[in-house]
């Protein structure tokens, strides 16, 4: 290229860059500079729960599952029994059983969940290869009942922070949208599975604790994440509604209804014309929604309740190209 022409295409390219900065306004600079912070403080938020998550769930593993041969449910469960039965290490087996799930993550989820769970997992793998516990008990009951509660806080806290170290519940939304099954009907069919081959396998005492040690997990998990329910209903009364509802749409791949209704506010109780946003999510996004909402406005008003199940809608039969 001539020497002329590089020096004046590099001086349009400062200048374009001068222009773009200095028609920036401050409210621009402001918005975007707040979606930064915030974008940090979730990330850092996130982060901080799935590791307090991976150190939990593998001193469950190591304090007190894995030196009386106790199995959980889901793809934890899996990897015990094959560790149990091969002698193959634990670690190893987190990894190989979770790839298939990540990759469904990546499918159902999007590539952003997808990246935190292989972040997750690896960091679960690498604890449980690196970090010793001590043996806390032999005793069965307990081993059962703490095994499956510090499991189940570390899968939790894992959730919270937008990711799992469990790939039982992925599974369990692509097949449910699949088949139009509920959630829970597919991990009890998968859990079911899991602990009948322990009985064959093990012994049915231990089948019989790990189902204990399941129960513990998996009430300790839904405290951690606020409910029991796998969707969420979310009812948002904003001024920013439009943006909202285009938010959900584009960015959670999720549909809305909107209701027209009337916001009171002040001594007298004024109102004002508003339209109202109403949409189902499942318990893995309610995360991302919060953020999302945050960078649009931090003053929406924001009602969250469980909901049992959906039919029909952009829950269970979202399309799986987006």
């Amino acid at each position: 290229m001539n020497p002329f022409w590089s020096q004046a295409v590099v001086q349009t390219i400062l200048k374009n860059k001068k222009t773009a900065k200095q028609n920036l306004s401050p409210y621009k600079r402001a918005k975007g500079y707040r979606e930064l912070l915030i974008t940090i403080k979730r990330y850092f938020k996130d982060a901080l729960l799935i590791t307090i998550g991976i150190f939990a769930a593998s001193f469950g593993f190591k304090g007190f599952l894995l030196s009386n041969h106790f199995i959980d449910g889901g793809a934890t469960g899996i990897s015990l029994l094959i560790s149990a039965l091969t002698k193959i290490p634990l670690y190893i087996l987190i990894i190989c059983v979770n790839i298939p799930f990540i990759i469904l993550a990546y499918i159902i989820m999007g590539k952003q969940f997808a990246f935190k769970t292989s972040l997750a997992i690896a960091g679960l793998a690498l604890c449980l290869a690196t970090v010793s516990f001590p043996t806390v008990t032999n005793d069965n009951l307990l081993v059962a009942i703490f095994g499956g509660f510090f499991l189940g806080s570390g899968i939790g806290l894992a959730v919270r922070g937008g990711a799992v170290i469990d790939g039982t519940e992925v599974l369990a939304i692509f097949l449910s949208r699949k088949l139009g099954t509920t959630i829970g009907d597919i991990i009890i069919i998968i859990n079911v599975i899991i602990f009948s081959a322990a009985a064959y396998f093990l012994s049915m005492e231990i089948a019989l604790y790990s189902m204990i040690t399941y129960l513990s997990a998996s009430r300790t998990l839904d405290f951690i994440v606020e409910g029991i329910d796998e969707y969420i209903g979310v009812t948002i009364v904003s001024s920013h509604s439009e943006e909202i509802r285009e938010m959900i749409i584009h960015i959670m791949g999720r549909g809305v209804t909107v209701y027209n209704g009337k916001r009171g506010y002040g001594k007298r109780g004024e109102t004002k014309e508003v339209d109202i946003i109403y949409t189902v999510i499942t318990r893995l996004e309610l995360n991302k929604l919060n953020t999302e909402i945050k960078k649009i406005t931090p003053d929406a008003f924001i009602v969250m309740n469980s909901v049992r199940d959906t039919k029909g809608g952009m829950i269970k039969k979202r399309p799986m190209n987006h």
